[in-house]
């Protein structure tokens, strides 16, 4: 009786085990794979699934997130400069079909063997890349990088059951005493553009300083132009203004019985010498003021005066 008791509690035991067995849970966000005795079977998705107990066994649980790993390795490039790369790789499983998640339950061994396949493969293509550059050139070439290694493996991450999301060069290093000498460059190129941009503001400066004098220049002789004009204009009125005046006073002297001719040379001789002394900017002009040297001079434009009027009788 009391065998009986132990084997019938043994058999519930068992049949309630294997109830809870058949009933599985699979989080959000990953995809189970179920072999049968060692053989794929299916597939589970998220939530609670039912599996056939001691024959299905889930293999493995595959993540289906967003997953980022950072990487750290060394190229050369063709000039023989060290480069040292950090990066940051983000990718994923490529999709949820049923081929796609074979691949990525049973191409690697483990989670350990992809990624090394991986880093790999990534390190490898991007030294075959700078391989190909020079030194100077890497710098301005990491959109290039990012390009060609993508390329490069995004078909075989295909083939792996995986899509490269993104890959980030965070930082790219050289060796100390290229990094000097490279900062040296940079320096003495800022110290060019520096000197370049001072000798150009100079010229500038000089340019708009000789405008500003030749325009200054060209107003002064328009404004001194102007002026003689006016100056000869009014010398002109005040001569004809002398000229009638002279004929008014010539035929009161005629008719007086005076010298005519005297007293006008004797009038043009001292508005002569008013004149110089309005006009005069500093000039020296030596003038004889006696009587004597004024006698002499108008004894010598009368004789000027009459040679005019008997070539022009002639």
């Amino acid at each position: 009786m009391a065998i009986g008791s132990v084997f019938l509690v043994v058999l519930i035991l068992l049949g309630v085990f294997t109830a809870l067995g058949a009933f599985v849970t699979v989080q959000q966000g990953n995809i189970a794979v179920v072999t049968f005795f060692g053989k794929y079977r299916r597939i589970m998705f998220p939530g609670l699934n039912f599996k056939i107990p001691y024959v299905e066994t889930i293999f493995r649980v595959i993540s289906i997130q967003n997953r980022s790993v950072e990487l750290q390795f060394q190229a050369i490039t063709v000039d023989q400069a060290n480069v040292y790369f950090k990066s940051m790789l983000l990718y994923s499983v490529l999709n949820q079909d049923e081929n796609t998640l074979k691949n990525v339950a049973f191409k690697f061994i483990d989670e350990k063997n992809l990624m090394q396949a991986l880093t790999r493969t990534i390190e490898g293509s991007i030294r075959s890349f700078v391989a190909t550059k020079k030194q100077a050139e890497i710098l301005l070439l990491r959109k290039e990088i990012i390009d060609y290694v993508k390329e490069q493996i995004d078909r075989q991450l295909e083939e792996w059951g995986y899509h490269l999301q993104d890959l980030q060069l965070n930082d790219i290093t050289f060796d100390e005493v290229i990094m000097t000498s490279m900062s040296r460059v940079v320096a003495s190129n800022n110290l060019k553009a520096a000197a370049e941009n001072e000798g150009q503001a100079l010229l500038i400066t000089k340019t708009k300083a000789a405008e500003a004098e030749g325009n200054a220049i060209k107003i002064s002789a328009e404004a001194e132009k102007i002026a003689a004009q006016m100056r000869g204009q009014g010398v002109a009125l005040y001569r004809e203004e002398v000229a009638k005046g002279m004929s008014t006073a010539a035929k009161e002297m005629e008719q007086a019985n005076l010298d005519t001719s005297s007293m006008i040379m004797f009038n043009m001789w001292t508005d002569a010498i008013k004149q110089f002394a309005e006009v005069s900017k500093g000039n020296v002009i030596f003038l004889d003021g006696s009587t004597e040297g004024m006698q002499s001079t108008l004894k010598q434009m009368i004789a000027l005066n009459k040679l005019q009027e008997n070539k022009t009788s002639k």
